[in-house]
C-alpha cells in the first residue's frame, strides 16, 4: 500500500488567491527535494493536478501524511469531505489497522452490512502519471446480507477477488469499520456524563439550557467543583443587547448550535431533572448528538401517507418555520419506540453529522443531521405534483412522462437552431434550481441542451449498478430539456441522491461544487466514457477529461483570446494533442471565485488546433507549404504574429534563421505520416478547427451558461437556473433563459475597442461572458450523434 520516494501531504487551508488547490487536496514532493521559494512556502506538486505543475503553499496550510493514509484519503473524491476524514483521526487509524479477513460493517445507502475484508488496494490504473492511487476495501458481504452488493469481486472487468454475484462491495474506509466497534455497550453507573471526546473545550460553540430555554456562546473554562463539572460560557448578545459569562453544569450543555427558538417542554425539563438527580450516566437528551426534534420542540405531527421512505424530499414544521431535508435513514433508535426519521437538512440547523449516541445512522457534513418522529415529516411541497397541492410550478403529467412509464424511450435530439425561440426562451425555461445545484445546472444545459458531441454517454453500455444514473440523465433531464425545454429541479436533486449514493461524496445533495468535480465523476466514474483528452508530453501520452489553462507569470498577455490562451498553456507545459478530440472542455485561469488572472477573455469562436497536434501534415505560416519544423524559440516573436505556433518548411525555416537574433534557435522536425508526400507533389492540407458551444461563466459563487447555438455572431442565449424565485424559504427557483444577441456587438470590436469597454457599463450579459468566463466547451462537429 506504500508508495517510496515522496512525501505527501494535505492542505489544511484554501489560498485567497490564486486558488490552484482546495482545503482538502493531497499534495506531495519528492523525498530529496528541498524547500526553496520563499522561506515559509514549500513547493508541492498537486496530486489532483494532470499538468506536473509545482504549487507554493505555506507550510503552515499543511499535515504531513504517510503514503497509506494518504491512500486511503484519496479514495474520497470531496475536498471537503477528505478534509473531514483526515481530522477524525481515530477512524483513519483504525483503518490503518484493517487487513484481508476482517470482519467488518460496511455502509451502503441506508444500510449496516456484514462481511469479511477481501481486497485492499487501488481499483484501477492511473489517468495520468501519479504517484498513488486511492485505497478501497473490496468487501464479500455475509449472513442476511448476502445478495445486496454490487459486485462479484470485479472492477471494471478485472477480478479484485472473487465472491458470488452482487455479493461484493467497493467501499472506502470512510464506510467501513470494525464488526465489533459497531456495537456500544449501554454507559454504566460509573460513565461520565459526557465522554471525554464529548466534553467541550475552550473555544467550543455551545447550546446551553437555562430557564427552559437554549442559549448560544462560547467555551471559556471547564472547571470541576465539589466533583461536578462546570462549564463557564462567554454568552451571545441577548435580546436586551447583554453579553457576559454564565457557569452552567455540565449536563446542560451541548456542543453546536441548535436551531434558535428550541424551548425544553415542561414535561421534558421536570424528567431531565428527575434524571440528572437519580443517574450520572449519559443520557440521550443532552448528548452531543441530542437531536430529537419532536422532544425540544413543538412539531407539527402530521401522519404520513404517501409512503415517504429514504431519500424522499420531505419538510418538518417547527415553532420557528420550516425545515427541510433528505431522508437518509428509517428505523428505531436506543431507548425510543416510535418509528424515526434521521434527515439530512439543506441547512446547517441540525445538530450531529448522522451520529447517535455514538452510534452513526448515516452520514453527513457536521450539523446537517437531525432525527425526528416519521410521523412528523410531510413531502416537501416545493415539490409536489398538482393532486397533492398547489405549490411550485405546477406539474402535469406530460407525453414524455406517459411514454416513460410504458417502456424505454427513444432519444431526442438536440435543440436546432430555429427551435430555440419556441422551445426554450422564457420564465421555467432550462433547468429548475435547487439547493446550490447552479454547477450542475449549468453543465448539464451547456452540454445538452443544442448539441449531442457527448450522447453517447447516455447510451454506452455500463454497470448494472450505474444504469439508474444513466436513465434519470437521458429520461428525465435530457430529453425532457430538448422536448420541452424545462427540467423540474426534482429531477436534478434524484441525480444527485443517485450520486451521492453511489458513496463519491457525502455532500453532493447539499452542497455546490465545482462542474469538472461532476462532469469527471459522471464521465469517468459512472459511465467509463473513454477520455476525452489525449496529451502528449516527452514521448508519453496522459489522458484527461477537462483541460486547465495555466500561465508562466512572465506571460506577455492582456486581452487575450481563448486561441492564445490554450497556446501559450500548451507552450509553457511543453504538451501536444495526441489526437482531436471530440469535445474539449477548457478551464480558465482563474483561482476561486475572487482571483481573475484576466479582467477580460476574448471568446474564440473557432479554435484552430492544427498546430497542437503532435502528428500529422501542418503548413508553412510564411508560404503555405507543407511544413517540416517547429522552432519554439520564436514562439513569442512578434516579426511573424504576436503569439503562436511557429512552424516552417525547410526552406522558410532556413531564411528565418539565418537572422543573427535567431541563429542559437534549435527548430525540431515535425511528425509528418510515411508517404505523404509521395511522389514529391503535397496533398491539400486541411485545418482541424473545433467549434465554440457553450461557456460557463462564474459570479460571486453561482454558475450560468452562455450557448452559442447558430451560425451568426448574434446567435447567444443566456441561462439562470435561479434567475428569480418565488416566495421566501418555502417558495421555490424560477430559472430563464434569454437572448442575448448584444454579445455579438463586442465580438465583432477590434480587441483595443473591447479593452476600453467598461464592464459594468456593457449592454444586457456581456459583461458576464467577457469578464467571469470559468469554463469554455468546444466540438468538433465532424464527431457529433447528430447533424
Amino acid at each position: 500500500m506504500t508508495s517510496t520516494g515522496n512525501q505527501f501531504f494535505i492542505v489544511t487551508e484554501t489560498p485567497e488567491s490564486p486558488r490552484h488547490y482546495h482545503a482538502g487536496c493531497i499534495c506531495y514532493i519528492h523525498e530529496h527535494q528541498q524547500s526553496f521559494g520563499f522561506p515559509k512556502k514549500l513547493q508541492v506538486l498537486v496530486q489532483r493536478s494532470f499538468i506536473p505543475l509545482y504549487c507554493e503553499v505555506d507550510k503552515s496550510c499543511l499535515e504531513e501524511l504517510s503514503a497509506d493514509e494518504a491512500g486511503l484519503l484519496l479514495a474520497l473524491t470531496d475536498d471537503s469531505e477528505r478534509l473531514k476524514w483526515f481530522r477524525e483521526k481515530d477512524v483513519l487509524h483504525r483503518a490503518l489497522r484493517l487487513s484481508e479477513g476482517t470482519e467488518v460493517v460496511v455502509e451502503e445507502g441506508r444500510e449496516k452490512l456484514n462481511g469479511i475484508i477481501r481486497y485492499i488496494g487501488n481499483l484501477s490504473e492511473p489517468v495520468s502519471e501519479e504517484p498513488l492511487k486511492g485505497i478501497f476495501f473490496g468487501i464479500e458481504l455475509q449472513g442476511e446480507d448476502l445478495g445486496k452488493g454490487n459486485t462479484d469481486g470485479c472492477y471494471h472487468s478485472e477480478a479484485l477477488f472473487t465472491c458470488d454475484k452482487d455479493c461484493g462491495i467497493f467501499a472506502p474506509f470512510s464506510r467501513v469499520q470494525p464488526r465489533c466497534s459497531n456495537s456500544v455497550s449501554p454507559a454504566g453507573p460509573e460513565s461520565p456524563l459526557h465522554s471525554e471526546t464529548e466534553k467541550p473545550v475552550p473555544g467550543d460553540r455551545v447550546t446551553y439550557f437555562i430557564e427552559d430555554y437554549c442559549r448560544y456562546g462560547m467555551v471559556v473554562n471547564v472547571q470541576e467543583k465539589d466533583a461536578k463539572h462546570f462549564v463557564l460560557i462567554s454568552t451571545d448578545t441577548d435580546a436586551t443587547g447583554k453579553t457576559g459569562e454564565v457557569e452552567v453544569p455540565l449536563q446542560f450543555v451541548v456542543k453546536g448550535e441548535w436551531p434558535a427558538g428550541w424551548t425544553i417542554h415542561d414535561e421534558i425539563y421536570s424528567l431531565i431533572n428527575h434524571i440528572c438527580r437519580h443517574f450520572t450516566q449519559t443520557c440521550f437528551f443532552f448528548s452531543t448528538e441530542c437531536d430529537l426534534i419532536d422532544l425540544y420542540s413543538p412539531a407539527v405531527e402530521q401522519k404520513s401517507d404517501l409512503g415517504l421512505g429514504v431519500n424522499s424530499l420531505v419538510e418538518v414544521s417547527l415553532g420557528t418555520g420550516s425545515l427541510y431535508g433528505i431522508i437518509r435513514w428509517i428505523g428505531t433508535l436506543p431507548g425510543r419506540q416510535e418509528i424515526m426519521a434521521g434527515l439530512e437538512l439543506e441547512e446547517d440547523k441540525g445538530v450531529s453529522d448522522g451520529t447517535f449516541k455514538n452510534v452513526c445512522f448515516f452520514q453527513c457534513p457536521p450539523r446537517r443531521a437531525l432525527f425526528v418522529k416519521y410521523s412528523s415529516c410531510r413531502p416537501d411541497a416545493r415539490f409536489l405534483n398538482d393532486g397533492d397541492k398547489d405549490v411550485s410550478p405546477k406539474h402535469k403529467v406530460t407525453d414524455r412522462e406517459r411514454q416513460q412509464s410504458i417502456g424505454k424511450m427513444d432519444p431526442v435530439a438536440p435543440i436546432s437552431t430555429d427551435q430555440v425561440d419556441q422551445i426554450l426562451i422564457g420564465q421555467m425555461k432550462g433547468i429548475q434550481g435547487h439547493c446550490n445545484s447552479c454547477y450542475m445546472d449549468a453543465a448539464l444545459f451547456s452540454l445538452f441542451s443544442c448539441s449531442s458531441v457527448l450522447d453517447s454517454m447516455l447510451f454506452k453500455s455500463i454497470q448494472p449498478e450505474d444504469a439508474p444514473i444513466q436513465r434519470t440523465l437521458l429520461n428525465d433531464i435530457v430529453n425532457p430539456l430538448r422536448s420541452e425545454g424545462f427540467v423540474e429541479g426534482r429531477h436534478i436533486m434524484q441525480l444527485r441522491q443517485q450520486l451521492q449514493n453511489h458513496g463519491y461524496c457525502h455532500s453532493f445533495t447539499t452542497e455546490e461544487k465545482d462542474p469538472e468535480e461532476f462532469l469527471t465523476i459522471i464521465m469517468h466514474h459512472i459511465l467509463a466514457l473513454d477520455p476525452l483528452l489525449k496529451l502528449s508530453a516527452g514521448g508519453k501520452v496522459q489522458e484527461s477529461y477537462c483541460y486547465q489553462i495555466f500561465l508562466e507569470q512572465n506571460h506577455s498577455l492582456v486581452l487575450p483570446t481563448v486561441q492564445q490562451l490554450l497556446e501559450h498553456s500548451f507552450h509553457s507545459a511543453g504538451l501536444k494533442l495526441a489526437e482531436v478530440p471530440s469535445c474539449l472542455i477548457l478551464q480558465m485561469p482563474r483561482f476561486g471565485k475572487k482571483f481573475k488572472m484576466f479582467d477580460k477573455i476574448i471568446p474564440s469562436m473557432e479554435l484552430d488546433i492544427t498546430n497542437l497536434l503532435s502528428e500529422g501534415p501542418q503548413q508553412c505560416i510564411l508560404c503555405g507549404n507543407l511544413a517540416q519544423e517547429e522552432c519554439i524559440d520564436c514562439f513569442e516573436e512578434p516579426v511573424f504574429s504576436q503569439t503562436g505556433c511557429k512552424i516552417f518548411c525547410k526552406t522558410c525555416s532556413a531564411q528565418v534563421h539565418s537572422h543573427p537574433q535567431r541563429r542559437t534557435h534549435r527548430p525540431a522536425a515535425l511528425d509528418i505520416p510515411e508517404g505523404y508526400m509521395a511522389r514529391g507533389v503535397p496533398h491539400t492540407l486541411t485545418k482541424d478547427i473545433m467549434e465554440l458551444f457553450a461557456v460557463l461563466c462564474i459570479e460571486t459563487s453561482h454558475y450560468v451558461s452562455f450557448l452559442k447555438y447558430g451560425p451568426n455572431s448574434h446567435d447567444w442565449i443566456f441561462f439562470d437556473s435561479m434567475a428569480d424565485r418565488e416566495g421566501g424559504t418555502d417558495g421555490f427557483n424560477i430559472p430563464e433563459v434569454r437572448g442575448c444577441p448584444e454579445v455579438g456587438i463586442y465580438l465583432d470590436m477590434s480587441p483595443a475597442e473591447l479593452a476600453n469597454q467598461i464592464p459594468r457599463d456593457m449592454k444586457g450579459v456581456a459583461k458576464r461572458l467577457f469578464c467571469d468566463a470559468y469554463m469554455y466547451l468546444y466540438q468538433s462537429t465532424s464527431m457529433c450523434l447528430y447533424h
